[in-house]
């Protein structure tokens, strides 16, 4: 005859046991160690607590590189990445598909689950990408939307001032793949070369406008662009590689956890370019923590309960 009271324990400690494996067995998230990494991940985090799931939180472990392997070896099990660089994993920098949005996709998404069983989700339709900004007044003077709007505005005599770093200036895959594309060229006497290739340095020179400067190499979705009063120009050609931001785990991640797409796409479709560069702004310009700002945006927009 077994007691109540050892029917009780034995309960309990089953619980206790079930609810241990379950603490146990984590969601391990990972970001880069940038901005946009932190905000993104502190979006993942958030996501999967509101749906119930214990997760581990490695925010900002480091740079591409140590995040990479740390996923590859199964030390985490999900963070954001960057389409373009698929290119780089995959040694494939001179495929075209890599400067489009969709065919980039679907070629990491491919060679990845094939290769290392690594599962990429859609990605949000935000290119962070090498870009050229101009002053925005100067942009709405001369109807400047487009590099092919600023090519035409160079050509025709533009008074413009470019702050880049050396390796933008003098990369075959930077500002002169936009100068070939697009039919202008620019001087010497138009160009403050920065040494580092820092954009919150180039953005600030146009802004200030040191030495002259009025436009700036910048990364798409830079956090600084739209209080500085810079305005992107689309790249409608294609010049440079897509990166857009998706979220990527291990195979075995997903088939644990089937409904992970269903939390996380939604989310990331909602994120353009230029909602992505306000968020980056509250993070990198008005110093809000990134885990406040990714828990306003979800809240704001319905995706938490």
């Amino acid at each position: 005859m077994v007691r109540i009271g050892n029917v009780l324990g034995l309960v309990a400690g089953t619980l206790l046991a079930a609810g241990q494996a379950v603490a146990a067995e984590p969601l391990r998230v990972a970001s880069k160690i940038d901005t946009e990494g932190a905000l993104l991940g502190n979006m993942m985090v958030a996501l999967l607590e509101d749906a119930g799931y214990p997760v581990e939180n490695k925010l900002q472990l480091g740079p591409t590189n140590i995040v990479r392997k740390a996923l590859l070896e199964g030390e985490i099990d999900l963070y954001p990445e960057y389409t373009g660089n698929g290119a780089f994993f995959s040694g494939t920098t001179d495929d075209p598909a890599w400067k489009n949005a969709e065919a980039g996709y679907e070629k990491v998404r491919d060679w990845d689950r094939e290769n290392h069983g690594i599962v990429w989700l859609k990605p949000a339709p935000a290119n962070n990408t090498w870009a050229i900004a101009v002053k925005r007044s100067i942009a709405e003077a001369n109807d400047l939307d487009t590099m092919a709007d600023f090519g035409r505005w160079v050509r025709n005599g533009g008074d413009v001032k470019l702050a880049g770093s050396a390796e933008f200036v003098e990369s075959a895959a930077a500002l002169p793949s936009f100068q070939k594309a697009y039919d202008f060229t620019l001087s010497q006497d138009q160009l403050l070369v920065l040494s580092g290739g820092n954009t919150a340095a180039t953005i600030r020179a146009a802004a200030e406008g040191t030495s002259g400067t009025n436009a700036a190499m910048v990364y798409g979705t830079d956090g600084a662009i739209q209080p500085a009063g810079l305005k992107v120009m689309d790249d409608t050609k294609g010049v440079q590689m897509v990166y857009e931001p998706a979220v990527v785990m291990r195979e075995a991640v997903l088939k644990e956890h089937p409904d992970l797409p269903g939390l996380f796409e939604p989310v990331f479709a909602s994120l353009d370019r230029e909602t992505l560069q306000t968020l980056n702004s509250q993070i990198q310009v008005q110093g809000l923590p990134a885990k406040q700002v990714a828990h306003d945006y979800l809240k704001d927009h319905g995706f938490l309960d």
